[in-house]
Parts: C-alpha cells; sequence; structure tokens
C-alpha cells in the first residue's frame, strides 16, 4: 500500500499541474472564443452587414477558436496532436472539395456584402437576371423581375459577371432618337423637341437636356433628345416623352418617315418603249 500511494503521489505532482494547466485553458480558452465572438457581432453590426451572415460568421469563429483551444489542451496533457491536425486537415480538405460550389458561393456573397455593388431594393442586371433585388443570402441572391418572377442566382455567378446598378446613382439620363424626313425644316423639329423638354415637369434643367443631329441617315435625320430625370422616375419619363414627340410632330407637320430605298431599273430601250405605249394605250 505505501508503494501504491508513493507511485499515486507522484502521478498526481507529474500530471495534476497538466491536468490543472489544460482545465484552465479550456476554461480560459471558451472565454475568450465568446469575448472574440462578441466583439465580431458588434463590429459586423455596426457595419451593417446582413443578419444572416453575421450569425453565421462569428458561429465558424467561435468553433475554430474552441478547436484550437481543446488542441492546445491536449498538448499540456503531452497528448501528441500532429496526428491529430493532420486527420483534421484531411477531413477539412474532403470537405473542402466536396462543398468547393457552395464554397464559391459564400465567398461571393461575403464579397458582395463587404463592397455592396449593390442593396436590397436596387434595380440591377446581374449573373442573368434583370430586377429588383430582394434579397442578398450567404449562398444566393433573389432578385423579383418586372413581370414579377422570382430569380435565385448563387453568388459566384453573380460577381463572375458584369453588374450593372442602374438606381445607384440618384439622377438617370433619358436617351432617345426622333427621326424626321430631309424635306422637314431642322430649326422647326430642335425647337418642336425643346418645347415638348421644357413642357415636361419631370425632366430637370440641369444638368440640361442635350438635343441635337446624330446621324444623316438613309431615310432620316436622326435626332438624339437626352434628358436628365430622377431615377425612379425614369421610365415614366421615358414613356411620357415619347408619346409627346410623337404628338407635337403631328401638330407641327413634322413626318417621321419609313425606311425607302430608290430603285433603278435597266431596261433595253425597246422594253421601256413597249410599257411606255401600253401605259399611254390604257
Amino acid at each position: 500500500m505505501e508503494s501504491i500511494v508513493v507511485k499515486l503521489q507522484e502521478w498526481l505532482a507529474f500530471y495534476g499541474l497538466k491536468v490543472v494547466a489544460a482545465l484552465a485553458i479550456l476554461v480560459l480558452g471558451r472565454i475568450a472564443a465568446g469575448i472574440v465572438r462578441r466583439l465580431l457581432r458588434k463590429v459586423m453590426t455596426k457595419g451593417k452587414v446582413e443578419p444572416t451572415l453575421i450569425s453565421f460568421v462569428c458561429s465558424v469563429v467561435y468553433v475554430g477558436v474552441l478547436a484550437f483551444v481543446v488542441i492546445a489542451a491536449l498538448g499540456q496533457l503531452g497528448v501528441q496532436t500532429a496526428s491529430f491536425i493532420a486527420v483534421l486537415g484531411a477531413a477539412g480538405l474532403a470537405i473542402g472539395l466536396a462543398l468547393q460550389g457552395s464554397l464559391a458561393n459564400f465567398a461571393s456573397g461575403v464579397l458582395m456584402v463587404i463592397f455592396t455593388p449593390f442593396k436590397v431594393g436596387d434595380f440591377v442586371e446581374a449573373g442573368g437576371g434583370v430586377g429588383t433585388v430582394e434579397e442578398i443570402g450567404i449562398f444566393s441572391t433573389m432578385i423579383k423581375s418586372v413581370d414579377n418572377k422570382k430569380i435565385i442566382i448563387p453568388n459566384a455567378q453573380v460577381t463572375g459577371g458584369v453588374i450593372i446598378n442602374h438606381t445607384a446613382e440618384k439622377i438617370r439620363r433619358v436617351d432617345l432618337v426622333a427621326g424626321v424626313s430631309y424635306g422637314d425644316n431642322l430649326d422647326l423639329v430642335k425647337k418642336t423637341l425643346e418645347e415638348v423638354m421644357a413642357a415636361e415637369p419631370r425632366v430637370l434643367q440641369t444638368p440640361a437636356p442635350k438635343i441635337a443631329v446624330s446621324e444623316l441617315g438613309d431615310s432620316s435625320v436622326n435626332f438624339v433628345v437626352r434628358p436628365w430625370v430622377n431615377t425612379h422616375e425614369y421610365w415614366d419619363v421615358r414613356f411620357a416623352l415619347q408619346e409627346a414627340i410623337k404628338k407635337a410632330f403631328d401638330a407641327k407637320g413634322i413626318s417621321i418617315p419609313f425606311p425607302q430605298r430608290d430603285l433603278h431599273l435597266d431596261m433595253p430601250k425597246e422594253v421601256l418603249r413597249v410599257i411606255a405605249e401600253e401605259a399611254a394605250g390604257t
């Protein structure tokens, strides 16, 4: 019994401090993981990051810190953690390969939250979809089209292409083309277009509308009409201006020509003579 007691004392003396140190590492590590999670949540909340992404990132960071704490505690007890870390690394690699598409979407979602190329409520063209952004998720973005369809696009596809945000700025330019015939008075056409712009109250005076001859086409003289409007009124003003221009041209007798082609027939004189005689006879 005395030898057993001595050995127990020796074992306690040898391993007791290590066990206490390991427990201290676990307790302090858990407290530290909680502090890190709270600080990260506070920072991301102040940065107006999406709540779903905040919860996900905080959970991942918390679990990662706890895993590091557990490995440190095992090392304090004398457990060889190299093989354990290797197994975790191999498992992480396998999971990463299996979920590479989802991880790509997640990484793209994080980048979109950080750089904010658009926000909920913006009208965008992205990832092959066109519409109003309804939700920016961790793995996908939901867009509602103009005809009320729900379009769900993977985030990797959104960030992998061109993103056009139509509502990023407060004002937009309406680009219209008005074609008139070569016989119309160009000064009258320009004055008529200016009157149409002045009569539309939603057209901004600064920047001033641009009206100019842009092209001498095959069948028409083309005027560019470029007024500036508030972004949320873009489509209403565009439709209203096209209708107003047509009505103003009709009132002023300005014609909007159809495509025309001149046809020249190269025929023998005898054939032309016969045609002329038949036409004269009729």
